[in-house]
Formats: C-alpha cells, sequence, structure tokens
C-alpha cells in the first residue's frame, strides 16, 4: 500500500507546490486539504501516514488541528509549518505531539528529509504496536490452565523466558505439554509473526535427519536432484522446535552444536556457510544429565541447550488444576465439533481428579474427547468415561475392599456400578426403560432383570411421578 501524506495549507499555491514536490521525489500519494476542517473529513474517510500542517490558518488552526488528530491517533506524525522567527510556537507544538517542524521558507532537501524521516518511524510504531496488540492478545490466549502454585509457576517462568532470546530446554514427562510451552514462549517473543518450525526427531530417520535440518545442495548423494533447503532456513527469523532432542546421534549432535556456537549451518555438499537468525527451543522427556554422565549425550551440547530450563508438570503433581485443564478441554471439543456446551457431573469429576494418569494432559485430552463425542446428554458423567471409570470406582473404595475376600470384593464394586449406571440411564430416559436399555446397548430383558436385582424401580424417575 502506497504511504499517503496529507499537505495542509490555506494557500493553493503552496499546498500544489508541497504536494507536486513530495509525490515526484518521495512517490507518494498527496492529498490536499485547504483548512483544518477539510482535513479532519479526509481523516475520516481515508488512511494517512503522515501530515505537514501549517501552523496558521483562518478558523482552527494548525495547533488546534494538531491536538484533534493527537486524541484520536496519537501514532500519526504531524509535520507543522511555521514561519520564520515563530520558534515558540514551534516548540509548543512538539510538546503537543507533533513530530518535528519546518520553518518558512524551507529547503527543499529539508523538507523531504523530514518526511522520509517521519514516515519510517510512522511505519516502524505502527509495527511496534501491532506487535504489542498481538502478544496481549496472545497473553490472554490460555496456553496452560491451572491456579496451583507450580502451574503459575510454570507460565511465569514461560512469560519471563519469552522476552529474551536464549536457548530454552524443556523437559518433562511424555503428555505433559512440552511442545504447547514451546509455542507459548514464541508466540509471546518478539518473533511472533514468524515461522514456528517443529522437528519430532526420533520421527525422522537418522540418515536423514541431517539433511532436513541443514539442507543440502544437487548431487549431495544419491536422489539429491535439486538443492533443498533445510530447516534451519525454513524457520529463519522464527523459531526451530527439535522434539525429543535426546534422541539424536552423536555425529548430528556434534553438527548442532556447530550450529548453535557459530549461528552459521552448511547445507551437505555445499562450501560456503550461511548466517542463520534462528532461536532453538529444544524438549526431552529423557533424564539428559544421566545420559552425560554416560556418555551418550555431548555435555558442551547439553549446556549449550540448556541456557535455561522450562519443566512442564505432570498431573499427579497438580490435582487440584485438573478439574480446570478438563472444563478447557470440554470448551474446545464442543466449539471443534459444533455442540452445545456440556458439563461434567460430580461423580465424573471426581473420576478425573482421582484417576492415574501415566500419558498426563494428553491422556485426559483424548479421554475427554471420546466423551463428548459419544454421550447423548449435556451433562458427561462417570459412565461417559466407559471402563476407565470402573477402574476408578475399585480404586477410590480400594481401602475398604483390600479387607474383603475377592468375591465379596468383587460383588461390592459391581453392585455399587450397576446401582450407579442403571439410576443415571434411568434419569436420563426420565424413566423410559426400553430407552435406557437401547442407550445402554442390551436387551430390555436384561436391564429388567438387573432393575430386580438392585431393587431399583423405574417409576420413581418418571415425569407424572414428581406430580403426584
Amino acid at each position: 500500500m502506497t504511504q499517503k501524506v496529507l499537505v495542509v495549507d490555506d494557500n493553493p499555491d503552496m499546498t500544489r507546490f508541497l504536494a507536486r514536490l513530495i509525490g515526484n521525489a518521495l512517490h507518494l500519494e498527496t492529498p490536499v486539504a485547504g483548512s483544518a476542517e477539510e482535513a479532519l473529513e479526509i481523516l475520516k474517510k481515508n488512511t494517512v501516514h503522515c501530515l505537514l500542517v501549517d501552523m496558521k490558518m483562518p478558523g482552527m488552526d494548525g495547533m488546534e488541528l494538531l491536538r484533534n488528530i493527537k486524541k484520536n491517533d496519537a501514532s500519526l506524525p504531524v509535520i507543522i509549518m511555521t514561519a520564520y522567527g515563530a520558534i515558540e510556537t514551534a516548540v509548543e507544538a512538539m510538546k503537543e505531539g507533533a513530530y518535528d517542524f519546518i520553518t518558512k521558507p524551507f529547503e527543499e532537501e529539508r523538507l523531504l528529509h523530514t518526511v522520509r524521516r517521519a514516515l519510517e518511524h510512522e511505519h516502524l510504531l505502527r509495527r511496534n504496536l501491532d506487535l504489542e496488540r498481538r502478544i496481549k492478545e496472545k497473553e490472554k490466549e490460555i496456553f496452560f490452565v491451572g491456579e496451583s502454585p507450580r502451574m503459575k509457576e510454570l507460565i511465569d517462568t514461560i512469560k519471563l523466558v519469552a522476552r529474551t532470546d536464549v536457548t530454552v530446554l524443556i523437559t518433562g514427562e511424555t503428555g505433559t505439554g512440552k511442545e504447547l510451552a514451546a509455542h507459548m514462549i514464541h508466540s509471546l517473543s518478539s518473533r511472533l509473526g514468524r515461522p514456528f518450525v517443529v522437528v519430532n526427531c526420533p520421527a525422522i530417520p537418522e540418515n536423514i535427519l541431517e539433511s532436513e535440518l541443514f539442507g543440502y545442495r544437487k548431487g549431495a548423494f544419491t536422489g539429491a536432484n535439486t538443492d533443498r533447503e533445510g530447516l534451519f532456513q525454513t524457520a529463519q527469523g522464527g523459531t526451530l522446535f527439535l522434539d525429543e532432542i535426546g534422541d539424536i546421534s552423536a555425529t548430528l549432535q556434534a553438527k548442532l552444536l556447530r550450529v548453535l556456537q557459530e549461528r552459521e549451518l552448511k547445507p551437505l555438499g555445499d562450501t560456503t556457510t550461511r548466517k542463520i537468525d534462528v532461536r532453538v527451543i529444544a524438549a526431552t522427556n529423557r533424564d539428559l544429565e544421566a545420559g552425560v554422565a554416560a556418555g551418550l549425550f555431548r555435555s558442551d551440547l547439553y549446556y549449550r541447550l540448556n541456557v535455561v530450563s522450562v519443566r512442564t508438570r505432570p498431573l499427579r503433581e497438580i490435582p487440584e488444576d485438573i478439574p480446570l485443564i478438563a472444563y478447557h478441554f470440554l470448551s474446545l471439543f464442543c466449539t471443534e465439533l459444533g455442540l452445545g456446551p456440556k458439563k461434567f457431573s460430580d461423580d465424573a469429576i471426581r473420576f478425573l481428579v482421582s484417576r492415574q494418569w501415566k500419558g498426563n494432559a494428553r491422556e485426559l485430552q483424548n479421554l475427554i474427547k471420546r466423551a463428548v463425542i459419544f454421550s447423548k446428554n449435556d451433562l458427561l458423567t462417570q459412565e461417559d468415561f466407559g471402563s476407565s471409570a470402573l477402574a476408578v470406582a475399585v480404586s477410590e473404595e480400594a481401602p475398604e475392599l483390600y479387607g474383603l475376600e475377592y468375591k465379596e470384593r468383587r460383588k461390592k464394586v459391581l453392585t455399587t456400578f450397576n446401582v450407579e449406571y442403571i439410576t443415571h440411564l434411568l434419569q436420563s430416559t426420565e424413566g423410559n426403560v426400553s430407552l435406557a436399555a437401547q442407550t445402554a446397548g442390551i436387551e430390555r430383558q436384561s436391564l429388567q432383570q438387573l432393575m430386580r436385582k438392585y431393587g431399583i424401580n423405574s417409576g420413581v424417575f418418571r415425569k407424572d411421578a414428581e406430580k403426584k
């Protein structure tokens, strides 16, 4: 988009001269206004990047116009034109927010130089304001959810690290959100808007990973029929996330170390090096210190990667955050699947908090998504989580059950499960036994036998029963 400089002067000859001079010399659009009032009307309907305003005009003068502009857009540069000797007026205008001033009669080159600088200033300021806006938007976006001290510490650490450009090592168990942490660091950094490239190191064969990272030249090896940029070059100006860095070979460790040290790389088959501007974030679920001690991971690469360390938390360390995380996933999936809002019952929350999440947040996420897909109701209960819920029901009563014989223990667990499950079915179908059996996937007769066995009366769940 061509930048526009609005020339405001009540002298038509002056506006024509200035518009022609600026337009021809700087190749800009130069609309003109014969008064401050006309200038304000133009600003309402058009995008302008700089104003050149005469101080003395009939009606609203240049100073009042400047104040009006700054009220609406403090970032818009205004250059004041004033008569020679009126320096005090020019100084006052600068205090009111004018970018600069020039005195009449003025040198053409001086005028053009001032306009150039004002436009550069406007472009830089707009870019910074846009960056700040996007960063604030990202800060509001929920990456990690939780209010526990450990989760707050993690989020605060990520925000602090994001302000810098240092290499970061993220450690944590599988499913704890290491990639999420890396993405959050990138999104809150000055590299927002630049590439964020993810490399799953174990997923790429060792003999291919090197060429994928650093690129290659035609003829570098059999099958290299064209030049190809590597992922470091793809991420130029942005962030490269190396997931599961502990799995790379010793040879690749040495080459990666050189890239991090020298900030340059040499594609396979090339004779020259290339400078890179890439922030590296690495992650691992391995104990790299133990790997260093065992001679499996280079100590110099470990210390180069571990400039700042961030540790993501397993769910067992933040059980108080599980309900918040669960509701976050529930909201996401309802929106994703085009469904109305759903809620968890109390027993569902107890189940989610009590379960041993070996896969951490990733396992929780998958289980909730399945429940949302298959649930026919707006209230998700413990039964919506299938056989996993029964396992938790056993673990919840474990202290009491462990003192019983196997048969007694099994009978008690099944009784609890059947009563709760059938009760929920009849509640959701308002006592309709046929519909309840269909929902459960069993024969109506089988459901009636279970109801008789456990003394459950469908009549108490019917709406008519409430009216009596």
